[in-house]
């Protein structure tokens, strides 16, 4: 009877599912290293926090949207023709709080409060916002599908 019971038991242990992989913690990480490599003017290391395929960009400079899987490096271009057509320099984007992480399977929502700080024809200004992304999980790492800015109207810089 021992003999018996120690087999079940010994059977159960080596046919138990296998625990599912562990979600990463947190998938705004890959937003804010985006962010601190277009600070750095890393454009080949932002490009490795999006997603394969598709993906949806919203910015306040037009034409204010990007779509497909060109969409990162488009933006980039337009960005930079936008900067050097009204004098901005010296931009970058500080990132604070996460105020918002909905986790659905392999799918993230994700909000993050912002301040995009510049200079236009050499005069300080800020705008406060926030990004709001849509993350896939590939391969159990978290990947930018889809953000979205949204900032109050610019203001000098305090």
């Amino acid at each position: 009877m021992k003999l018996a019971t120690l087999a079940l038991l010994s059977s159960l242990l080596f046919t138990a599912p296998a625990p599912p992989a562990p979600t990463p913690a947190d998938p705004a990480a890959p937003i804010r290293k985006f962010i601190d490599a277009n600070n750095a003017g890393d454009t080949k290391t932002s490009l490795t926090f999006y997603a394969k395929g598709d993906i949806t960009l919203v910015d306040a400079s037009a034409p204010h949207i990007w779509s497909g899987p060109p969409a990162v490096p488009h933006w980039a271009a337009d960005y930079d023709k936008h900067a050097t057509a009204t004098g901005v320099t010296e931009g970058k984007v500080t990132y604070g709080k996460t105020t918002r992480t909905e986790i659905t399977g392999d799918l993230a929502y994700v909000v993050i409060l912002t301040v995009y700080l510049y200079k236009e024809k050499g005069k300080p200004l800020q705008e406060k916002g926030q990004i709001t992304a849509v993350l896939h999980r590939e391969q159990n790492t978290w990947k930018i599908r889809s953000w979205t800015w949204a900032g109050v109207k610019p203001h000098p810089a305090k």
